[in-house]
């Protein structure tokens, strides 16, 4: 980050997708979908915390609020699966019923999670307690990263084929505002300060 100069390439798996921090932040995660496996990497060294875990068709992977379950984002499958967030044994596989499951993020509550399927233009709203699908949302397009506003009240939905950044009711789950991007709207961050 001082010299904004590559220092290090290492082998993680086929086809690697996101890196992913642990609940617990002592371990990043970078998840090889192609490859069926997740590369546990050390925060603090840059390098491998060890051999790869096996983990089925992981594109994505988030951490329940409370730290109980990893959901593994099965994108090819069109699944979430609830994983434990230490072993990575599966839990529960939950079919979502909509193609392309690709990224989400959580209510401010913790309640449920919103997910973007980006080959049939919905969202998705998943009960983290029953680990069940409580509804589709259309929004048209190709809906992929999602992120809540620092203040819970809006998800922010980059929109590949619309170009640009839907807004959705956090709460009617509802979208309520477009903000026009470049064309292929693909992945949204939101700063630490959560002033941009």
């Amino acid at each position: 980050p001082r010299t904004y100069k590559v220092i290090d390439y290492f082998q993680t798996g086929a086809v690697v997708q996101h890196v992913v921090p642990a609940w617990d932040l002592k371990t990043l995660y970078a998840t090889n979908d192609n490859d069926n496996s997740l590369t546990p990497i050390d925060p603090d060294t840059g390098r491998r915390a060890g051999p790869n875990i096996p983990v089925s068709d992981p594109y994505n992977m988030y951490f329940t609020p409370d730290g109980r379950h990893a959901i593994v984002v099965e994108e090819a499958n069109d699944v979430l699966a609830f994983r434990d967030p230490h072993t990575f044994a599966l839990q529960k596989a939950l079919p979502v019923n909509c193609p392309g499951v690709d990224h989400m993020d959580f209510s401010a509550d913790g309640s449920f999670a919103l997910a973007s399927c980006e080959f049939s233009g919905e969202m998705v709203r998943v009960d983290v307690a029953t680990e069940t699908v409580a509804r589709h949302i259309h929004v048209g397009g190709s809906p992929q990263d999602v992120k809540l506003a620092p203040d819970g009240r809006i998800f922010y939905v980059a929109n590949r084929y619309l170009g640009g950044v839907q807004l959705i009711d956090a709460q009617t789950l509802t979208v309520v505002g477009f903000i026009r991007t470049a064309p292929d709207a693909h992945g949204l961050y939101v700063s630490r300060d959560t002033r941009y």
